[in-house]
């Protein structure tokens, strides 16, 4: 694998990976772009004591531009994209129009495959190890800015998600203080150590996971993808390391190496339990959009890293976290009055049998 830095027209950042060593990068962005000018701003809800980030200037962020106007895409037949190259493996640029901009932190798009038409499913496992490899260095690279307190690595997909890139793409946040989801769960995790007298809540819920097996989806020899005992939503999977380790970074090579297999597998039965309508309770077997123009599962899906300056640090569990908002054919679960108002979770589908049906759309 072959790392080349340089830099946009506007001086972002851009990073290209390559499966290749010999792999030339030297093409130059020669679009006339202004200076990057951002307004991004963090407040404190005191009520909550949760941050909120307000950056007025992603109003005019890009949205749902044509395929032939796509600015994920390789620069080709003298269109100029934000990828200088005619062709790429894995991109990581600094996002033009960032969330968390200067001390308050740093935005990053990460575009998995320079095919527009593809997504990650489509990825093969050396394809999908070179996107490990790339969130890895940037955790890394991004971890040691000043200030940055926390890693998210994350994609969305899907319009229903509210995606306004149709290109496979993700992103990386790396923010100035801790997420509430993390602070809850560190909370938690020295709750349950404190009571037990030294248990690990993370190695106890894989454990008793593994043990009960009713809502496992995928077991191998260094990960275990499971539908959580509480799940929120409709369709949502956890996939753990066996091993515990706090960050990307501290994952084995036989861990890197088993992911994509399990990874790739899951995205793909995501594709597949909403296939066909009238078809059993969520549809058939097989990939693909059905006859009646289904679209491909909308999901999100992040990589849950420890804080980088919490005490506890090496009690957090690095996890994966896949959910879609699809609760059967043709339906949403919207977060309305109870889920909005209260953070009071109502699933319609028992987590066993999502985890039931995620077993039983299985590549063949």
């Amino acid at each position: 694998m072959k790392k080349t830095s340089t830099r946009l027209a506007d001086g972002r950042e851009l990073l290209y990976y390559d499966l290749s060593d010999d792999a030339v990068r030297d093409a130059r962005d020669e679009r006339p772009l202004p200076p990057v000018r951002t307004a991004s701003e963090i407040r404190r809800d005191d009520l909550l004591g949760e941050s909120v980030i307000v950056a007025s200037h992603r109003q005019d962020r890009t949205y749902h531009p044509p395929t032939d106007a796509c600015p994920l895409c390789p620069s080709r037949g003298g269109r100029r994209t934000e990828i200088p190259a005619d062709d790429y493996d894995v991109v990581v640029f600094e996002n033009r129009f960032p969330s968390l901009t200067g001390d308050a932190g740093r935005c990053e798009v990460v575009c998995f495959t320079s095919d527009h038409d593809a997504s990650f499913a489509d990825l093969t496992e050396e394809q999908a190890g070179l996107v490990l490899h790339a969130l890895t260095d940037r955790t890394a690279e991004l971890a040691h800015l000043p200030g940055v307190e926390q890693v998210f690595c994350f994609e969305n997909r899907g319009q229903e998600i509210g995606v306004t890139l149709g290109h496979p793409h993700g992103q990386i946040y790396a923010y100035p203080f801790v997420t509430p989801r993390t602070e809850r769960m560190l909370r938690m995790t020295a709750e349950h150590t404190a009571r037990t007298g030294g248990g690990n809540l993370f190695d106890d819920v894989l454990a008793e996971e593994r043990a009960d097996g009713r809502r496992v989806v995928l077991a191998g020899e260094h990960w275990t993808a499971f539908v959580p005992y509480a799940a929120r939503w409709p369709y949502e999977v956890h996939l753990y390391p066996n091993r515990r380790v706090p960050d990307l970074l501290a994952l084995d090579d036989a861990a890197r190496t088993e992911f994509p297999q399990l990874y790739l597998e899951l995205l793909r039965r995501f594709d597949r339990i909403f296939d066909e309508p009238g078809c059993g309770t969520e549809g058939a077997r097989g990939g693909g959009k059905d006859n009646a123009g289904e679209s491909p599962t909308p999901y999100i899906s992040g990589w849950h890293q420890a804080p980088l300056s919490a005490e506890n640090r090496g009690d957090f569990a690095l996890h994966l976290e896949l959910f879609t908002i699809r609760r059967t054919y043709g339906k949403l679960k919207f977060l309305a009055g109870s889920e909005s108002g209260m953070n009071v979770f109502i699933n319609d589908v028992p987590p066993e049998t999502a985890a039931q049906r995620l077993r039983e759309v299985a590549s063949e």
